[in-house]
């Protein structure tokens, strides 16, 4: 499932769009089953990881993270 429609026309370099989406997948399969009709899930999930990557982060796996820690209500660290 490509992170690339939900990017609202930000343009990022191909690296980070591929962490992005490498971490969007994470985020989604971490999560479950994310059906076709879910689509402001996945427009949310995608918004919590977008801003961090736009300053800099480019770990997937800590995007991942924090993207899952606010989703689950916690203060990311």
């Amino acid at each position: 499932m490509p992170i690339s429609p939900y990017l609202n026309g930000r343009q990022f370099d191909p690296e980070t769009r591929r962490v992005l989406g490498v971490a969007f997948e994470l985020v989604c399969v971490t999560l479950g089953r994310i059906g076709e009709s879910d689509e402001g899930v996945r427009r949310a999930i995608a918004d919590k990881l977008i801003d961090p990557a736009g300053t800099g982060e480019h770990n997937p796996d800590l995007l991942c993270e924090r993207a899952l820690d606010e989703i689950r209500g916690r203060q990311a660290a």
